[in-house]
């Protein structure tokens, strides 16, 4: 993908609820490969489903290379499953992590996601989520099962029905994207984006300034809102080769 230059920036702050951050975030710029998984839980099976995962999607991503497909991306994340489902019976304790990641490849940006972390797009001034949550809360806002802001919509949030570690090893979805120059995207754990509203990351994609300023004033958010979990944010701006 030769039409497009891209501009990215990471980071990830702990909060105040846990003495460590259970994130994982991976960011490349040649080829671009942004990657965050959160792991489930303030254990040892949630670090390692995280450090697990991510390692295995970078590593079968750099090996495709310009080859890259949907086929690969669902291989990678079986093959972490695998690994995950036995790190679990190792340590003998919860062992999961949602997933989503951005790849650059001749075909266009490749987006990977299982579990409730996000992937955004602000284009023309119009920010939409391009993922889907896997959780009971979605499924219950789409399908008016119960008010959005409800007790039950809450408790809702945190029933996963997909993430890495699942003993049905379940796939991911794979959305191909065609970029434009103007675009901005982001990946957030559910940390940032439970706790930054839609309207102000909205706000602060739309500001003329470095994909690091916003990182930093997104993950500042977090913390103004009270810093109740890890949160982590990759983003990318594309602009003209």
């Amino acid at each position: 993908m030769t039409d497009f230059a891209f501009r990215a920036a990471a980071g990830s702050v702990v909060g105040r609820r846990y003495s460590d951050n259970f994130d994982v975030v991976h960011l490349g710029q040649e080829p671009l490969l942004a990657v965050v998984a959160d792991g489930m839980g303030d254990g040892e099976g949630s670090r390692t489903a995280g450090r697990t995962t991510v390692d295995v999607v970078i590593d079968r991503i750099r090996t495709a290379g310009n080859t890259l497909d949907a086929a690969t991306l669902r291989a990678a994340v079986a093959e972490a499953q695998v690994q995950v489902a036995a790190a679990g019976r190792r340590i003998g304790q919860l062992t999961g992590c949602t997933l989503t990641a951005l790849a650059a490849s001749p075909a266009g940006l490749w987006l990977v996601q299982i579990g409730d972390s996000r992937g955004y797009r602000l284009r023309n001034g119009l920010l939409e989520q391009l993922t889907v949550d896997h959780t009971m809360a979605w499924l219950g806002a789409v399908n008016g099962w119960y008010p959005f802001d409800s007790p039950e919509a809450h408790s809702a949030r945190y029933q996963l029905t997909r993430y890495v570690g699942h003993n049905a090893h379940p796939e991911p979805d794979v959305l191909n994207i065609a970029p434009r120059p103007g675009d901005i995207l982001l990946l957030g754990s559910d940390g940032l984006t439970d706790q930054v509203p839609y309207s102000r990351i909205s706000e602060v994609l739309q500001w003329t300034a470095t994909p690091g300023r916003q990182v930093r004033e997104l993950l500042a958010d977090t913390e103004k809102a009270g810093g109740d979990d890890n949160a982590t944010a990759v983003i990318v701006h594309v602009a003209p080769a």
